[in-house]
């Protein structure tokens, strides 16, 4: 009795390294592309583990206060503010706040904009222009402008920790909707009308499992490359929103933007630590979450995929396929060839017996007096000699 094989056994070494997430992109990566994934995704880890660690990490609390503005010393690495908070502690617990926010901002855009874009794609009609009308009037606003006004509105002009993060957090999701919406639309458009949404729709599968069973597993290619470009904006507007005062107040939260805003008086005076350190941080991670998003649009698209130089793992697995094929080809083609060989020698051979028997018979023919070559009782020619 034959005894079932695990499935982790029976798949072979390179299935099994597969299930690893991340795993195939990194492997289809390669040159530039793989440096630049590789690079992105060390510093936004790094940053991560940072804000994910901060109370541990941070050498002070974010609200702590200190006497005096002290530059860069053994007890304040990166120096105090004006206000007297500790530079240092204010960047790491910052990057939990920038952390928090991206992390809800991302997940409300794909909640609201994957969904409505998916529904109007499929269903068209009047939902499909209504919802159209209203995401063109939101993606046509200015979205700096935008996310102030739903901030205001949002915060009722209290920003504390968990109102200020969900205010500047929803702020920037009202400026990504339209972007998911019309990327997922276009794509749903175009999907929809493929032999195998057919195929579904007559084995009677409803709307709601075509949609989300069938045609979003097939729409949702270019959404990892839009969140990471996304995310690196959200810094950005989170940013601007704290430098223009409407985010998070300085006793709630630690944010960037608001340490900037902060710094400029600074400057005059040279002091150079209370606005290098914050500045430094916001470009590092959205380079690092950039450059994550840059090597996914090329690996991920096609016409992209072989910038760097040298041919990807998928690539070099399906030439060598195709090298295999035609050595095999090559290989039918020699042994056809050499059966054709051996039929010709064959008939060459025979040939020439012919031709042989034909001369002999052209000598005896000439040796007949008569000039008539007879034949023997047994089929053979004559001796040609006379009666």
């Amino acid at each position: 009795m034959a005894t079932a094989v695990p499935v982790d056994h029976a798949l072979p070494a390179e299935g099994r390294r597969s299930r690893f997430p991340g795993l195939n992109v990194l492997q289809t990566a390669h040159g530039l592309q793989r440096a630049m994934l590789l690079i992105g995704f060390a510093l936004v880890c790094l940053f991560v583990v940072v804000g994910l660690a901060a109370p541990l990490l941070a050498p002070y609390g974010y609200a702590d206060l200190f006497a005096g503005q002290l530059p860069p010393t053994s007890e304040h690495l990166l120096g105090t503010t004006v206000g007297g908070y500790d530079v240092l502690s204010r960047i790491i617990f910052g990057t939990r706040t920038a952390i928090e926010v991206i992390a809800f901002a991302i997940v409300l855009s794909l909640a609201l904009g994957v969904p409505l874009g998916l529904v109007s794609g499929y269903v068209g009609g009047l939902l499909d222009r209504v919802l159209v009308l209203i995401m063109d009037a939101l993606y046509a606003f200015p979205s700096l402008l935008l996310a102030i006004v739903v901030s205001i509105v949002v915060s009722g002009g209290k920003s504390g920790v968990f109102g200020g993060i969900l205010s500047a957090a929803v702020s920037i999701t009202v400026v990504f909707i339209p972007q998911y919406f019309r990327v997922v639309r276009n794509a749903t458009i175009q999907v929809k009308a493929e032999p195998y949404v057919e195929a579904a729709r007559v084995a009677g599968a409803g709307p709601g499992r075509i949609m989300f069973g069938h045609v979003l597993a097939n729409v949702s290619q270019s959404i990892p490359v839009l969140t990471t470009l996304n995310a690196s904006e959200a810094i950005l507007t989170l940013a601007s929103l704290g430098f223009l005062g409407f985010g998070i107040e300085p006793t709630s939260a630690a944010e960037w933007g608001y340490d900037l805003n902060k710094a400029m008086s600074d400057v005059a005076n040279g002091i150079w630590w209370t606005g290098v350190f914050p500045g430094l941080a916001i470009v590092l991670i959205v380079t690092g979450v950039t450059l994550i998003g840059e090597s996914l649009n090329d690996i991920l698209n096609p016409l992209l995929r072989t910038r760097g130089g040298q041919a990807a793992a998928d690539e070099r697995e399906l030439a060598e396929v195709v090298e295999e094929r035609a050595a095999q080809a090559a290989q039918g083609r020699s042994s056809h060839v050499a059966r054709s060989g051996s039929g010709q020698t064959a008939a060459a051979s025979a040939q020439g017996s012919s031709q042989e028997a034909a001369r002999g018979e052209a000598e005896a023919f000439e040796a007949s007096p008569s000039g008539v070559a007879e034949a023997s009782p047994d089929g053979s020619a004559g001796t040609g000699e006379p009666r």
